[in-house]
């Protein structure tokens, strides 16, 4: 029963590591299309094909995310944004934020 149960848990190990595996890889093509956006201004486009390309679809689907038209709508405005990943990942920007939308609704 012990094989049975360290199995499980290290088959979950697994999957959780290749779905932030895949993550990563989400994150990059969101780098590379706010790249794109900054040089040849056409990243959120870049991002909407890919999301919705065969491949796109299966990475996120990987990746746990469920890749439907909301998603990609929001990987759109993401990108739009112009912030790089490493960037609204980090807990200084996150404050910043909330220092913004409480300086608005005062």
């Amino acid at each position: 029963m012990t094989d049975f149960v360290d199995g499980t848990a290290f088959n979950y190990e697994q999957g959780q590591r290749a779905r932030k595996l895949f993550a990563a890889v989400v994150l990059a093509a969101l780098d590379d299309a706010i790249a794109d956006d900054k040089k040849y201004g056409n990243g959120p486009e870049q991002i909407a094909r890919w999301a919705r390309s065969r491949d796109g679809r299966e990475v996120l689907s990987c990746a746990g995310i469920d890749p439907n038209e909301r998603v990609v709508s929001g990987l759109m405005q993401f990108v739009s944004n112009g912030v790089r990943t490493s960037v609204a990942l980090s807990r200084e920007e996150s404050e910043r934020r909330q220092a913004a939308e409480h300086a608005e609704a005062a």
